[in-house]
């Protein structure tokens, strides 16, 4: 068999664990604050994949065209999980508040579209310096290994208690591929996310951890549009989407910065790739709220996993995510897929996290740190970090829309820097 077709075949396969790994967590998280049943989880990570696939391919084909896998944001998450506990407290149903989710995916969209479309988004890139972009690199990073690191104890859903032989297994996958990325020679090290995977899932079934698999009603089954039912909207969702928006497009160009120091330079206008990655987002955000999904955004961590894997090519990536758009109509696989173990996807994560924590650096360290660039990384840090330790109700007794947006860290940690940077001049 031809040796370049091998080799292009587990390219495929690997960017296509990257993004079903990247697919799967978050909407379990969710299904777990908003008390999803089994078969909700099951649907919802059926759309999900779905939205991925298609986000994935516009963006590498006619976006920003970097092999950049778009997932489910984490930042959203953190809205979707503070707007989860308001509600909750508020005695309002589940419903209603993913419902008023999906409103606030559809402004952020517009936004979005209108700012890549028209151009104004190059009128605030002077805002987005190296250090506004490597702050929210390291905050995104911290904020999410904390999400990341309680899946691989297996605390999910109700479970308080960690797992340990679960967290074993997962340590493990975690060390071989971070060792595999840095021992690793050839093959073994270009696919070491892909075999952490796969040896992590092996000692998983072989302890008899992985669920057995429920039989579909189907064969195949269509995505279906507006899941949690018609988008609502109010003046709290619309500030804070609207402020949100600020926060994507670091999140955008975090993202394509982070990739470009890995990738050989592009000859494209940089200006062009940028305001063609915000539009797309746009849409991204669109097709989001029409599947009643997590918002799907550009994932900085892709950077991160194509140094560790050297996977820099745009076909492989491409052909995987049409394949995980083909898969999300099949729902036998996608319970199966559904069975990789949450702890294994969370630690081939975390894994991808430790190269994107130096990227950060890399992006602050581009201008020379001094004392008025130190102060500004230092208030960032200590205020956007101190967030994520605040109880979940300290902010309980202000409105709604302000709840969103204070006790969001990587929100606040990223608006101080932009702030900070600009009201305070060498």
């Amino acid at each position: 068999m031809n040796k370049k077709y091998i080799k292009t075949s587990f390219s495929i396969l690997q960017w296509f664990v990257f993004l079903l790994a990247n697919a799967i967590a978050l909407p379990i998280i969710i299904g777990g604050v908003f008390h999803l049943s089994t078969a909700e989880i099951s649907t919802l990570m059926q759309r999900t994949f779905f939205v991925v696939g298609i986000s994935s391919f516009i963006q590498a084909w006619f976006g920003h065209r970097y092999s950049i896998a778009d997932g489910p944001a984490g930042s959203w998450v953190s809205i979707f999980v503070v707007l989860g506990q308001v509600a909750m407290s508020q005695g309002q149903s589940t419903k209603a508040t993913l419902q008023l989710l999906e409103g606030g995916l559809i402004i952020t969209g517009i936004i979005l579209f209108f700012l890549g479309v028209t151009g104004l988004v190059q009128r605030v890139l002077r805002l987005f310096t190296p250090l506004v972009t490597g702050t929210f690199l390291l905050i995104l990073a911290l904020q999410l290994s904390g999400v990341l690191l309680k899946g691989m104890l297996g605390l999910q859903g109700v479970v308080t208690h960690p797992d340990y032989v679960t967290a074993t297994i997962a340590l493990f996958v975690f060390s071989l591929i971070i060792f595999l990325s840095i021992k690793g020679k050839g093959w073994l090290k270009n696919y070491a996310v892909l075999l952490g995977i796969s040896c992590g899932w092996i000692l998983y079934a072989a302890l008899g951890k992985s669920a057995p698999i429920s039989a579909p009603t189907t064969f195949v089954k269509a995505p279906e549009l507006w899941a949690w039912g018609a988008p609502r909207f109010d003046i709290g969702m619309i500030i804070t989407a609207t402020l949100f928006t600020f926060l994507l497009v670091s999140n955008t160009i975090a993202a394509i910065s982070a990739v470009q120091q890995v990738t050989p330079l592009s000859q494209e206008n940089e200006q062009q790739t940028l305001n063609r990655g915000i539009w797309v987002g746009g849409i991204s955000h669109l097709i989001s709220s029409l599947f009643s999904t997590i918002g799907i955004v550009p994932l900085p961590a892709s950077a991160g996993f194509i140094q560790l894997t050297g996977q820099k090519k745009v076909k492989p990536f491409l052909i995987a995510s049409l394949i995980l758009v083909g898969i999300s109509f099949l729902p036998f696989i996608v319970g199966f897929i559904s069975l990789l173990p949450g702890p294994i996807a969370n630690a081939a994560l975390l894994a991808t996290f430790v190269q994107l924590i130096g990227i950060s650096f890399q992006s602050i360290l581009r201008e020379q740190l001094n004392q008025r660039r130190l102060t500004i990384l230092g208030i960032a840090l200590l205020i956007g970090l101190g967030i994520m330790f605040l109880p979940e109700g300290a902010f309980n007794r202000i409105p709604s829309s302000l709840q969103y947006v204070l006790s969001n860290g990587l929100l606040v940690g990223t608006m101080l820097v932009i702030v900070l940077e600009q009201l305070w001049k060498e």
